[in-house]
């Protein structure tokens, strides 16, 4: 039984010869293995998502050298300003001062320098010198000043210390007593300067020994004898005039000066003088308008007896 008798897939019949009018037209030459045709285009596939390109973050090690690269930047400014601060304010000092030209001056300049340059002012300064020359005197100086100008203006304020040793001191008092003084030696005990030496009593040399109160006032060094022992008998500035040898005794208690004024400048001025560890201690303070008025750089006089 055939396909076509079941009707599920009859088949189609040869087409019949239609003749003259209608002829079958003949495939190409080589249609029949694909030849010549042109290939199909090919079936357009469906469109891919694409995801956007990410940012990439930034590394947090980039961040962490820049910002080290601008802190040694900081660094190296500050570094460099503090120096050249340090060596101009030495160099207008020493200057100002009559200073030899190698004195040795340590400057020290507190504070961060760069904001301070920028604001035109010095907010804290430290001088300080082994030795220096003041009249006499040989002494260490420590100062300390604020508000510092850089540009011009007033002075916020300068104290100091200049320290003495009881070598300087005795010398500077026998410079000051002259060749006629008793006074052989000078030492710095307790709270107070003890000197001593010898007198002529009735032909006989006695031992003498002054205890000396130390001050300061107008550009001066004192030294005043609060009590005086001679051989066994001592006394003090209350009775030395009832004593025996009230007469001989009282040119000893004289009070000693030794001026500094004439060998510092007419705009610093002694506050005054203490015993500290074994030394004499002299305070300072300095006039604001130091900085703008040049005749207060001048040395000062000292005072006419």
């Amino acid at each position: 039984m055939s396909g076509a008798d079941e009707g599920t897939h009859p088949t189609e019949p040869y087409p019949q010869d239609l003749g003259h009018e209608h002829p079958t037209v003949p495939l190409p030459r080589g249609a029949a293995h694909g030849d010549g045709v042109p290939p199909r285009p090919p079936l357009p596939s469906a469109p891919v998502a694409v995801a956007p390109p990410r940012r990439r973050a930034r590394s947090p090690w980039v961040l962490g050298l820049v910002l080290v690269l601008l802190a040694g930047i900081v660094v190296g400014g500050e570094f460099v300003a503090r120096a050249v601060v340090a060596q101009q304010i030495r160099s207008q000092v020493i200057t100002a001062l009559k200073l030899p030209a190698d004195q040795q001056l340590d400057v020290a300049v507190g504070g961060i320098v760069l904001p301070q340059l920028v604001a035109g002012r010095l907010d804290d300064v430290h001088l300080s010198t082994k030795s220096v020359a003041i009249g006499p005197i040989t002494s260490a100086v420590d100062v300390d000043a604020t508000g510092v100008p850089i540009r011009g203006g007033a002075l916020g304020s300068a104290t100091g210390t200049f320290r003495i040793t009881g070598d300087q001191l005795e010398a500077a008092i026998k410079a000051a007593a002259g060749a006629s003084t008793p006074i052989e030696s000078v030492t710095i005990d307790g709270a107070g300067v003890k000197a001593a030496g010898t007198v002529s009593l009735f032909g006989a040399s006695v031992p003498l020994a002054l205890a000396l109160t130390p001050g300061a006032e107008d550009g001066e060094l004192t030294f005043t004898p609060t009590s005086a022992s001679i051989g066994a008998l001592t006394v003090d500035s209350g009775t030395v005039a009832s004593s025996p040898f009230g007469a001989a005794l009282k040119p000893l208690f004289a009070t000693q000066k030794v001026c500094i004024a004439d060998r510092l400048p007419a705009g610093v001025h002694l506050g005054g003088l203490r015993v500290k560890d074994g030394e004499l201690i002299a305070t300072f303070t300095a006039d604001s308008a130091i900085t703008t008025d040049p005749a207060l750089l001048e040395n000062g006089t000292c005072p006419t007896s």
